[in-house]
Formats: C-alpha cells, sequence, structure tokens
C-alpha cells in the first residue's frame, strides 16, 4: 500500500520495539496475588533491571533513528538492544519478541542492501543469540536452547523475504530496462521507415525534374533551369534530413557526437511548441492546450510523447484536409495523457497507407499505456495516448 511504503523502516522497528517493551513492563509488574518468583542468577532484580529496560530502549530507537543510513550499526544497536532487554526480564534467552525488532531491520537491510551487507546483519543476529547462549553456559546459567535456535530461524526467515523482495525489485528494473530498449529499438524502426519514405518521394521528384529538364533544356532553357534549381532544392532538403537522422542514430549509441556534426540532443514535450509554430507557418494552425504542471519525465516518456504529437499533426497535414487541429497534454500524478484532435475529412493516417498509427501504438504499448484513434461522431479524427508515469518520478 502506498501510504505503507511512506513509513520509514526505522518507524517500524521502533513500534514493533515499543510493542515488545510494554511486554516486558507486564512481565516486571506484579499483580495482587501473584507470587514472586527469584531468579537463581546474579542478574540485578527490581529496580535495577528497570535501569536495564531503559539501556535497552534507547539502544533499539537509535537503531531505528540511523536504519536507513548506517544498516550494519544500526543492526548492533538494536542487538544490543534485544541483549539489554534479556537482561532486564531475568530471562535465560532472547525471546521472540526482544527479537521482532531486529527481524524486522534484517528484511529492511535484506531488501534495499547488498548482500554482503545483509548477510553480515544477519550473521551479528545469530552471532549475539549464540554467545549470549554461550556467556550463560561458561557462568554456570541456565539457557533455552530451543528458544535459542527459533529466534535464529526468525532471522534466517526474515532475511529470505527480505532477499525476495530485492530480487523482485531487481527483476522489475530489468523489465524496464528492456522496455526501454525495446522502445529505442521501435524508435529506430520508425527512423527507418521515414527515411525509405523521404529518399524514394525525393529520389523521385529528382527524376522527374531532371527528366524534364533533359526534354526542353534545348527548346526552353528557362523551364530547364528552373527544373534543375528543384533538382538543386529536393537534393540539398534530402541530404539535410539524412544528416540529422544519422546523427541521432549516432548519438543512440555513443557518449560522443559525430564527426564533423553537432549534437542534438532527442526532442521531448519541450520541443511542442516550436513544432506547434512551424506547423502553423506552414498553413495548419495548431492550437496547444496544457493541463496541470510541467515536469520533468524519462526520456523514453518524453521522447514518445513528442513523438506521437508530430506523427498526429503530421498526419493531420497530410490527410485531414483541415486548417487547424488542436493539441491537448495533461500531466497528472500518474499518468501523462495526449489527445489530438481534427475537424478534417476523419481519415488520419490511413489516408496514406503509412505505418503512423501503428508506429503510435506500437510505442504506446512498449511503455503499458494506452492508445485509441478513429473518426470522431461529429466529424474529424481524434488520436488520444495515455502513458503511466513510474512512481520514482512522481
Amino acid at each position: 500500500m502506498p501510504l505503507l511504503r511512506r513509513v520509514p523502516p526505522g518507524a517500524w522497528t521502533a513500534l514493533t520495539w515499543c510493542a515488545s517493551t510494554v511486554y516486558a513492563c507486564v512481565v516486571l509488574v506484579t499483580t495482587p496475588g501473584e507470587g514472586t518468583v527469584v531468579p537463581d542468577h546474579g542478574l540485578m532484580r527490581p529496580p535495577g533491571n528497570w535501569a536495564y529496560l531503559a539501556v535497552a530502549t534507547a539502544f533499539a530507537l537509535a537503531g531505528s533513528a540511523v536504519l536507513r543510513r548506517f544498516p550494519l550499526p544500526a543492526v548492533g544497536l538494536l542487538l544490543l538492544g534485544s541483549l539489554c532487554g534479556a537482561m532486564a526480564l531475568n530471562s535465560m534467552e532472547i525471546n521472540f519478541l526482544q527479537f521482532l525488532a531486529v527481524d524486522v531491520a534484517l528484511c529492511v537491510i535484506a531488501a534495499g542492501s547488498s548482500r554482503r551487507s545483509s548477510l553480515t546483519a544477519l550473521a551479528m543476529a545469530i552471532a549475539l543469540v549464540t554467545g549470549y547462549a554461550v556467556v550463560r553456559l561458561l557462568l554456570g546459567y541456565g539457557i533455552g536452547t530451543s528458544t535459542d535456535i527459533a529466534v535464529c530461524l526468525t532471522a534466517v526467515v526474515a532475511w529470505f523475504i527480505g532477499h525476495s523482495g530485492h530480487e523482485a525489485r531487481e527483476h522489475a528494473e530489468q523489465v524496464r530496462a528492456q522496455a526501454a530498449a525495446a522502445a529505442v529499438n521501435g524508435e529506430r524502426l520508425r527512423i527507418a521507415r521515414e527515411l525509405h519514405d523521404m529518399v524514394a518521394h525525393s529520389i523521385g521528384i529528382i527524376a522527374l525534374q531532371a527528366g524534364a529538364a533533359r526534354r526542353v533544356i534545348d527548346t526552353q532553357p528557362d523551364r530547364a533551369r528552373t527544373a534543375l534549381s528543384e533538382v538543386e532544392t529536393a537534393g540539398r532538403e534530402t541530404l539535410s534530413g539524412l544528416r540529422r537522422m544519422l546523427v541521432a542514430l549516432r548519438a543512440a549509441d555513443s557518449d560522443e557526437p559525430g564527426e564533423g556534426a553537432p549534437r542534438h540532443p532527442a526532442p521531448g514535450l519541450a520541443d511542442v511548441d516550436r513544432l506547434a509554430a512551424a506547423t502553423t507557418a506552414a498553413g495548419v494552425r495548431v492550437d496547444v492546450r496544457w493541463q496541470g504542471e510541467r515536469r520533468a519525465l524519462p526520456p523514453e516518456i518524453d521522447l514518445s510523447a513528442f513523438r506521437i504529437i508530430q506523427e498526429s499533426v503530421t498526419n493531420v497535414v497530410r490527410h485531414a484536409g483541415t486548417a487547424s487541429c488542436q493539441v491537448s497534454i495533461a500531466c497528472q500524478d500518474e499518468e501523462l495523457s495526449i489527445e489530438v484532435v481534427d475537424t478534417g475529412r476523419g481519415e488520419g493516417a490511413t489516408g496514406g497507407g503509412g505505418f503512423g498509427l501503428a508506429g503510435m501504438r506500437e510505442r504506446v504499448t512498449l511503455l503499458h499505456g494506452d492508445f485509441s484513434a478513429g473518426r470522431r461522431p461529429g466529424g474529424g479524427f481524434r488520436v488520444a495516448a495515455r502513458l503511466p508515469v513510474p512512481e520514482a518520478v512522481r
């Protein structure tokens, strides 16, 4: 539960210790009619054992306070608290309740620290229980062997529970990394499709203009000159597009920019206003509406959100046959919502027979989001995407 996750681990150990302390106080209080049992060893009797209990509580609370920053010293303090608690109770062994706070700490450390640290903490716990029993035997006092073994087993079980949580979290991180890698691969496939379409379209124009220039170069030199100028323009635009794409692909594999080419960061939602201005200047007005507070997003989400908006606006320009469209971006705590609507013919990306909608759907699926696209009842086309935001950046 999110509420339980917000409670620091030290608070759980402190709460556990307080509960066991209440039990200790109940044991130390003699009720009317209850006989007094005099222990047969040299441990201090009331009120001396109340001092042991106070010292034990101080150790336990100090260990709880530093559990997050200094896990191993915190376990040491909690173990000292358990030891003093056993002495306060004149106990033959360190029983379950006195050791429960240590078990909680072992679980927390195994879940959040390295295996070496967690195993060291487990060894410290078992060594204390064993050492307490050995010292009592050397002094000629009785011990509770079965309880000592059971307490050691609870420590081992607590460690395994925490370690299982640690492995589950690592697996989840690996899955997220694989999803991010798949998103990068999907982006490369999309770039490859765009590259193919751009080159094929440009080469086709160049071939047509060059053929026209060849046919009229003797009879109509002005028309030939115009055609050759258009060939030059198309060639320069194609080379510029190829350069941008190659730089983007090389930057994805290396931390160094390409030779002779400045490095360009991957686009994101910060570039939406620039995209809208460029599209508006080309003749299709783009109205961008922001909802919620803008904040930093993971790179794969930021890039995918921009690409979805870019592809949707491009489809409006190519296929919708309308003079305007509206882009809505809602930044919420748990998700990022995107919507692009227009009032055109309602063809969306279907009019061009390309890969626009399929590419957007694949991108959203890789990020575990929801995607929908289709004609609007009142006319036009609507593209909507919902991308969940990881809890770590909320």
